[in-house]
């Protein structure tokens, strides 16, 4: 398996990809929280659980989104789901 330079082989990007995007697009990206509840692990699994496409490819490696989720401390889709079911915060409702 071939990897990119900016590819962390355990999923997401490594410290040198990080830095590229800061250079490139200005943002400021931070490693992977793989415990705990914080908002930012929270706001991944969210956009995750609901991510189309495979967990393995066709040989039966796991795909990029499983090395990720794998990298934030989840095991599957499911356990991400109910991890956001859990911890997400309700949104505030309006009194009129």
């Amino acid at each position: 398996m071939v990897l990119k330079k900016h590819q962390n082989p355990k999923g997401g990007l490594n410290q040198a990809g990080r830095d590229h995007f800061k250079r490139t697009e200005g943002a400021n990206l931070k490693k992977p929280i793989s415990s705990g509840t914080d908002p930012r692990r929270i706001s991944f699994a969210a956009r995750m659980s609901n991510l189309p496409g495979p967990m393995v490819d066709s040989k039966g490696r796991p795909t990029r989104k499983a090395l990720s989720l794998k990298a934030w401390g989840f095991d599957s889709i499911a356990e991400a789901k109910a991890f956001v079911a859990k911890h997400k915060k309700k949104p505030a409702t309006a009194k009129a």
